[in-house]
């Protein structure tokens, strides 16, 4: 990894190709974990597209199953959010979970994942993809509560997740989560949406290669998800690899510790002091009063944070 890019430097940079075989082998055993690789030039919104599969009971959509795509028109965020994502300038992945089958394949029932699992799943995709791209690029990657992951005080990726109904994806497996994930990789600082967006290309990275990427997160991702399934999708317990996924996400959320601002429906606002995260992944806030407030990711609009003099920030 090289120093940050500078207004001098290039602002445009022709990646490598998605090379579906190369990602196939890459992503299925022997060398990965994924039962169900499909690579697109294009999908309106991968979370949608994936879901939708899923949730055809003609198509087979096996645990850890991926769509990757080149180019996203009409990608999704939270509370709605749309953005569009010219080809070739980011990862672009959707991963559909079922825990029950996995759970069942080991013998044991459905139920035995948490109903709180589901909800640690997009952080679980957001702890992998800033373990792999610190271990790939030497990015200082870190999670911004609910779902982002940023650099430098900037949003270098977002994630979603979103439920895929029980009657369709098998009631005897339980529910299906589809979690996609977009990293900026290519974008020069001048075709970023906003100045608080960056890129992998804006941070000096010199990996851009999206067919060493993807593998790198995705793998990363089945894996801790397989330990996180084994553990029945307790957030505390700990992991075969070592620490459980709670552990894992205050060593990579940058939010904790920091003075923050709650964007709450109805305009109500909350300042105070991110502390920890609560066993359903809500965030602690101790307000300057004292008192602590867990606020859930789906109540929260916006988290920002802030200053002393109470200025906020994107991160």
């Amino acid at each position: 990894m090289t120093g940050a890019a500078t207004p001098n430097e290039p602002t445009s940079h022709d990646p490598a190709p998605l090379q579906a075989p190369l990602l196939k082998a890459a992503l299925t055993h022997p060398q990965g974990f994924f039962g169900r690789v499909e690579v697109v030039a294009s999908a309106g919104s991968t979370n949608t597209d994936l879901a939708a599969g899923a949730s055809d009971s003609r198509q087979y959509f096996p645990d850890l199953s991926v769509l990757i795509a080149d180019a996203q028109p009409a990608g999704k965020g939270r509370l709605g959010r749309t953005w569009e994502v010219p080809a070739g300038s980011a990862m672009i992945s959707s991963v559909f979970l079922r825990p029950g089958d996995q759970a069942r394949q080991a013998g044991r029932t459905p139920e035995a994942f948490a109903t709180t699992g589901y909800g640690w799943l997009s952080v679980l995709a957001g702890i992998a993809l800033c373990d792999s791209l610190r271990a790939l690029t030497g990015t200082p990657a870190e999670l911004k509560w609910p779902n982002d992951v940023v650099v430098n005080g900037r949003k270098l990726a977002g994630i979603l997740a979103q439920v895929v109904p029980a009657a369709v994806a098998g009631p005897d497996l339980g529910l299906g989560v589809v979690v996609g994930v977009g990293v900026n990789v290519s974008l020069s600082a001048e075709q970023l949406p906003t100045e608080r967006a960056t890129s992998l290309l804006v941070e000096g990275v010199d990996i851009l290669d999206r067919n060493l990427l993807l593998p790198a997160y995705l793998n990363k991702f089945a894996s801790l998800y397989q330990e996180f399934v084994a553990a029945g999708g307790d957030a505390g317990r700990a992991l075969e690899s070592g620490p459980s996924v709670m552990d894992l996400a205050e060593k990579f959320m940058g939010t904790l510790g920091q003075q923050v601002r709650a964007e709450l429906p109805g305009g109500a606002i909350l300042l105070g002091t991110a502390t920890a995260l609560q066993g359903d992944g809500s965030l602690l806030v101790r307000d300057v009063a004292g008192t602590v407030h867990a606020v859930s990711a789906g109540d929260v609009i916006h988290l920002r944070r802030t200053d002393s003099d109470g200025r906020a920030h994107y991160a």
